[in-house]
């Protein structure tokens, strides 16, 4: 009967949420009750030379900085694991086994640098150690490339070769394809791990059919306490030990585990929960790396279907490795639906010059904590309002200005009818689609956007050069305050916040400041309310 053995990755793949910080004590609690909990296998923290040594943390330069991470807690019956990830290590940096604290090395093994990382493999074996030979992202491999790695891991003659399903894409019927076709190929003796995450919520169940799986050979399950590790997360190492209690008669104490969540992760958890997020599932289901879709989504200019689909079209080659270029790339192109806007262009033309003077009303605090002086400036200038991608309560738009999907889709309701009012004339870029009847203005949204810049189309740029085209002298501004990176400090409105990062909204206001004053060349632009844009 296959022998179902468990690997406790807490520390190690637990360690993406909070850098590795555990705090010394908690690293000793969680060691020590998952020890107290018979598990087999304990993963003590990454090996990484670019790191310095901290007691408080799960990942240290060199396996000296390992060993006194781990030394003198109670190793009881389970052998001590670290990992390395091939390429941020040297050699010279290991130890060997019989002077160390730890038993075995496991390494993440990139299809591009498998066969040098295979060499490395080769020489912590001659120091010594249990090695753990980890292909990442085994769905990278075809049939016959994963055929020709287990050859080569044969040669080595590894601990453990793992099937790693990195972005959490297999399901049941993909995993024990892949675990078939190692078996029948792996050599008796070495036994076959399994490392899960939970971006389709298959952690478990994949796991549970890997266990019931028709083999003799011995198997090793990765979990961690609650699940806690990098996207989604992985296997909740409790539901392992609780289900081998009851279904294989092993003897794990769960309750150690509980202990563990309860004492060290649940504090982490509330500060910076992983687990099922839509972003890895819309990962998972087009088999790409989670960042695409979270790149996608902190742009707050696309709908779910629309990131759906721009994540549809990342080729297999750029699909397992963020790679922020083809993805901006990507974007653009599917925001590009080129259309002759001449006509448009001439009404708007024929609109803003009639009206004699034009205010642009964005949604930063100022355009509610500045309404004296907005007020002052209506009841003066009598000017035609333009609201850019949203509809404020304060005042009553003339027109609105949309260029972005998102914010269409949280107006869409109020667009119908407006305080009782008729619908607002609209002007939207091709990129936004009318939910039912067209827009009033239909334009071309490659003309108004720079690909040159980060953020290619921020709305107030864009604007603007719209403005250009059509020939206006003057704008006023209102609500344009430029970005700070304090959450909640941006829009009057909170449910169109951004995260911004400080160097991010230091970028965004040059960049856009840059752009007024080009345009300041050739017609007169003016804030009524505080800009940093005029900084």
């Amino acid at each position: 009967m296959t022998r179902i053995e468990l690997l406790d990755c807490t520390l190690r793949d637990g360690g993406f949420i909070n850098e590795w910080r555990f705090g010394r004590g908690d690293i000793a609690n969680l060691f020590e009750r998952s020890v107290s909990a018979g598990i087999d296998y304990i993963e003590a923290g990454f090996i990484d030379e670019r790191e310095e040594f901290d007691p408080d943390r799960s990942i240290t330069p060199d396996s000296e900085g390992m060993d006194r991470l781990i030394k003198g807690l109670d190793h009881g019956s389970s052998k001590i694991f670290a990992m390395i990830d091939y390429g941020t290590c040297d050699i010279s940096r290991i130890r060997n086994a019989a002077d160390s604290e730890i038993d075995g090395i496991r390494v993440m093994i990139k299809k591009k640098t498998r066969y040098e990382a295979l060499d490395f493999c080769r020489k912590l074996k001659e120091k010594g150690y249990l090695v753990g030979a980890q292909p990442v992202s085994v769905t990278g491999y075809d049939d016959e490339e994963m055929k020709e790695l287990v050859k080569e891991i044969n040669r080595l003659e590894p601990f453990a070769m793992y099937i790693v399903d990195t972005y959490g894409l297999l399901d049941r019927s993909h995993l024990l394809h892949i675990f078939e076709l190692i078996d029948e190929r792996l050599k008796k003796g070495i036994r076959i791990g399994y490392h899960a995450h939970n971006n389709f919520q298959l952690a478990f169940s994949n796991s549970v059919a890997l266990m019931e799986a028709d083999s003799d050979r011995d198997i090793i399950i990765d979990g961690s306490a609650y699940g806690m590790g990098k996207s989604a997360g992985n296997c909740p190492l409790e539901l392992l030990t609780a289900y081998l209690n009851e279904n294989r008669g092993s003897h794990y104490h769960t309750s150690q585990i509980l202990e563990m969540i309860d004492t060290g992760i649940m504090k982490i958890y509330e500060k910076s929960p992983w687990g099922y997020q839509m972003q890895y599932f819309l990962c998972a289901s087009n088999d790409c790396h989670p960042k695409y879709a979270q790149y996608l989504l902190q742009k707050k200019t696309l709908s779910v279907k629309q990131i759906d689909d721009i994540l549809s079209r990342i080729k297999p080659e750029e699909s397992l490795a963020f790679n922020k270029t083809y993805i901006e790339k990507l974007y653009v192109e599917y925001q590009k639906k080129d259309i002759n806007d001449k006509v448009d262009i001439e009404r708007l033309k024929n609109v803003f010059q009639t009206s004699g003077c034009v205010l642009v009303l964005g949604p930063a605090p100022s355009v509610q904590a500045e309404k004296g002086r907005i007020d002052a400036f209506l009841q003066e200038h009598d000017p035609l309002i333009i609201s850019i991608n949203f509809l404020p309560d304060e005042y009553a738009p003339d027109m609105l200005f949309l260029s972005n999907s998102k914010r269409y889709m949280q107006l869409s309701s109020r667009l119908e009818k407006k305080d009782g009012a008729v619908q607002i004339p609209v002007i939207a870029t091709s990129n936004v689609t009318a939910a039912k009847e067209g827009f009033d203005y239909n334009l071309d949204y490659s003309s108004l956007i720079d690909e040159s810049f980060e953020i290619p189309d921020n709305s107030l740029p864009m604007f603007l050069r719209l403005l250009d085209k059509t020939g206006v002298n003057k704008a006023y501004l209102a609500g344009f305050d430029g970005y700070v990176q304090e959450r909640g400090k941006n829009y009057s409105e909170p449910a169109m916040e951004y995260e911004f990062a400080a160097d991010y909204a230091i970028r965004l206001n040059s960049y856009t400041a840059g752009v007024i004053r080009k345009l300041k060349e050739r017609m007169e632009i003016e804030f009524i309310t505080p800009s940093r844009y005029e900084e």
